[in-house]
């Protein structure tokens, strides 16, 4: 069994203040102990939450991201302190997306991301985005996202 370095470490196992905006997150990554294959990692995000930049009303979401690794972990504190960064950020849902996930890459330089975000309707539509970095590795096995598409009172 392989021992994940965490000496470079500088939140998990400690009490940390929540950042205030997605630029001041501190993201880190550990090394992934089975370089020798491709996996696929998940998180879910079920209550994302971000601010409209134009009337500060909340935007909720249900995000899911999964990667294939190349080296790298997220280390998962750091993803979640990242995530909750965004509950008094102003941004439109595709930027909130976006951003995110080209956070990922860059921390992480993956074989592979991508990003759902499963916006609830605010003002009678959602508006849902999709994101990968192309197509995933063959012979990976990559599950549906599980989200059901929104229905409405259909």
């Amino acid at each position: 069994m392989t021992k994940t370095d965490v000496s470079n470490l500088s939140q998990l196992g400690r009490n940390v203040d929540l950042p205030s905006n997605p630029e001041e997150a501190v993201l880190e990554k550990v090394p992934s102990g089975h370089q020798d294959a491709d996996f696929v990692v998940r998180f879910t995000a079920p209550e994302f939450t971000s601010l409209c930049p134009m009337t500060g009303q909340p935007d909720f979401a249900h995000i899911v991201i999964d990667y294939v690794p190349d080296g790298w972990l997220v280390e998962s504190k750091s993803l979640k302190l990242y995530l909750h960064s965004f509950r008094n950020h102003g941004a439109f849902h595709e930027d909130c997306t976006l951003d995110i996930a080209k956070r990922l890459v860059k921390l992480l330089s993956p074989k592979w991301l991508r990003i759902g975000a499963y916006w609830y309707p605010r003002g009678g539509i959602p508006i849902d985005v999709f994101w990968q970095t192309g197509a995933p590795p063959e012979g990976v096995w990559l599950p549906d996202q599980g989200v059901a598409p929104y229905r409405g009172r259909g």
